[in-house]
This record gives structure tokens, C-alpha cells and sequence, in this order.
């Protein structure tokens, strides 16, 4: 015999999956968009799960009347809670059976770093054998290609209409800059920035044996970081800062705000701690910044990197010989601990 509880979870199941995602046009069974259900028999209040193909507010608002007519006046219940996430389509990097790890790099402000930091850490965890991507979601200052001395083109298409990312020094790496004009501004809003996340995320053929997806987060704390939660919300953060005072200040918005977000933070980077000369240590951007950072979000600091030019002659890419390069290689041991 089944129980009653199971049984009315059916009901509402069947009755829910008769609706269409006004995005792909498809049933709620066909997409199993139906991921939970509860229902609580005191308050005779059902909570929800709905994954959608898109939720941006004009989708989630049509469905939230639709599901609202189906719970309470079809089915006469008092009430309804639903929340709504981002269905993983199985093609999708987001719907592998393996494990990827997703580490977002975020600052509080620009000009900390942050992106060669993204470049160099990717570069590290390569370096000891992991096969590493790169995804440089800071759209409206992009700077992964430059940063790889990349040609900005448009990346090709499969027979399947997925994007193929590019490879450089062994990194897949897709950035917004490949699908702008040379020196063009972005002049797009919320919506337009998360359909080109979904398409990082969902339309690029990625390798299939990727182990670490590095994500250089736009600074602050924009629609981008909340888009990136609802994509990977077990995405982990590294704050990025230097010691100034006032790029620790907002560093430790940063923070604060990826925890509202429910990520976690694995640690802060003091980026541009000191210069080296003559063995001497000299604090050219202040004292103590990443420290402060690491105490208010109450985690540790887990590298301080120096200003340095690489000595291979490139701009901004260490080797792993270099002081700087041992000093990555040394970041990603902890990560891989």
C-alpha cells in the first residue's frame, strides 16, 4: 500500500508537469524540472523546487502565477513556496558525473591583480597535473587574452554548434573579449550578461577530463556574482587583495558577499605584498591589507606575492623556476590539499 504522503507528492508531481518553460517550450516532466517537493501539513503550505532552462525574472514571475494556480486553486492548498535554479542540461559541464572543482577569483575593486593571479594559479595546478580551464567572466574588463597573448577572434563552432574554446600553454580558455569588437565597450545589462554565462557554461565543448575550472569573477559584487551562485553555487572563492587599506576595504565587501551568496572562501591573496631588492622587502603598497581581509572574513591567508617582472620576458606569466612561480605552485599544493 502507498502512503498517503507519497501519494499527494504524486499528485502534485503530475499536476506541475503538465506545465511549460515558457524557454524551451517543453513540459516540466520532459525537462524534470520538478526537483523537490514538500509539503507542510500544518500550515497545508507546499515548497518547491523548479529548475527552468533560463530564470530571469520575467520567466520566474509567469511561472511562480502558473505554479500558484496550480497548488492552490486546482489542488486547494493555502499556500506556496517555490524556488527556482537553473536546469543543468546533460550536455553541459555542469551536468558531469566527474567532480569538477570551480574556484572563482574575486576582488573588491580593479587593479589588484586578480586576473593574472587567475592566469598564473591555472597555470600552477597544470603545472602539477591537473587539466585546468579557464572561464574569464569579468565582462566588462576582460583581460585573460591579453594576459595569454591570445589573438582576439571568434572561436569556431562543432557539428553540434558548440563553441570550441581556444588552448593556450595547455589552458582552455574562453572570455567575452573573443566575441567583441576590437576596442568596443560592453554596453549590455543584466539579462544579456547572463545569457553569455550560459553560453560559457553550456554551449562551449569543454574536455572531458577537466579537473579544475577557474572562474575570474568581475570586482564587486554585480549581477555577475550572483549569476555565477545560481550556475555553480558550490564555486569556492579566493579574495584577491593587496595590503593598501583601501583595496583590503572593499575586499572585505567582496567577501562578505560571496558568503550571503552561500559560497565558501578557501583564503585571501595580499597580491603585490612587496618588492624584493637586494634581499630587502619593501612595502611599496603598505603593510598588513591581506591580513585584515583574511581576520574580518575569518579565514586565513594562504599566499603573499610580491611585485616582480617574469624573467622568461613575459609579462605577466611566471615559470615555475621563478621566486613568483614556486610561489603558485606552492597556492595550488594547498588547493589540491
Amino acid at each position: 500500500m502507498i502512503p498517503g504522503d507519497i501519494m499527494e507528492k504524486q499528485q502534485i508531481q503530475d499536476a506541475l508537469e503538465k506545465l511549460i518553460d515558457p524557454t524551451s517550450q517543453k513540459t516540466l516532466k520532459e525537462t524534470k524540472g520538478v526537483k523537490y517537493i514538500s509539503v507542510e501539513e500544518d500550515k497545508k503550505t507546499v515548497n518547491l523546487i523548479i529548475a527552468l532552462e533560463t530564470i530571469e525574472d520575467t520567466i520566474k514571475h509567469k511561472m511562480t502565477r502558473e505554479i500558484a494556480k496550480v497548488i492552490k486553486i486546482d489542488l486547494k492548498y493555502h499556500g506556496v513556496k517555490i524556488d527556482f535554479e537553473l536546469l543543468k542540461r546533460t550536455d553541459s559541464i555542469l551536468a558531469r558525473e566527474k567532480k569538477l572543482k570551480y574556484i572563482g577569483i574575486a576582488s573588491g575593486k580593479g587593479g589588484v591583480g586578480k586576473s593574472t593571479v587567475a592566469a598564473n594559479l591555472a597555470l600552477a595546478l597544470n603545472r602539477l597535473g591537473k587539466r585546468v580551464a579557464i572561464i574569464d567572466a569579468d565582462i566588462y574588463g576582460s583581460s585573460i587574452p591579453t594576459i595569454f597573448d591570445m589573438e582576439v577572434r571568434l572561436p569556431k563552432a562543432d557539428e553540434n554548434e558548440k563553441i570550441i574554446p581556444f588552448t593556450e600553454r595547455n589552458i582552455e580558455i574562453i572570455s567575452t573579449e573573443f566575441f567583441m569588437k576590437e576596442d568596443t565597450p560592453l554596453m549590455w545589462r543584466g539579462p544579456m550578461l547572463g545569457k553569455m554565462l550560459n553560453h560559457f557554461f553550456y554551449d562551449v565543448k569543454w574536455h572531458d577530463d577537466l579537473d579544475y575550472v577557474i572562474v575570474d569573477l568581475p570586482p564587486g559584487t554585480g549581477d555577475v556574482a550572483i549569476d555565477i551562485q545560481k550556475l555553480i553555487p558550490e564555486c569556492e572563492i579566493l579574495i584577491v587583495t593587496t595590503p593598501h587599506a583601501s583595496a583590503s576595504h572593499v575586499a572585505v565587501k567582496a567577501g562578505f558577499a560571496a558568503k550571503e551568496l552561500k559560497h565558501s572562501i578557501i583564503g585571501v591573496i595580499e597580491n603585490m605584498s612587496y618588492y624584493k631588492h637586494d634581499d630587502q622587502l619593501i612595502p611599496i603598497f603598505g603593510e598588513g591589507g591581506g591580513k585584515i581581509v583574511a581576520d574580518k572574513l575569518t579565514t586565513d591567508l594562504i599566499a603573499q606575492i610580491p611585485i616582480g617582472q617574469p624573467q622568461s620576458g613575459h609579462h605577466s606569466l611566471f615559470d615555475m623556476h621563478e621566486e613568483i612561480g614556486v610561489i603558485y605552485l606552492g597556492l595550488a599544493n594547498k588547493l589540491l590539499r
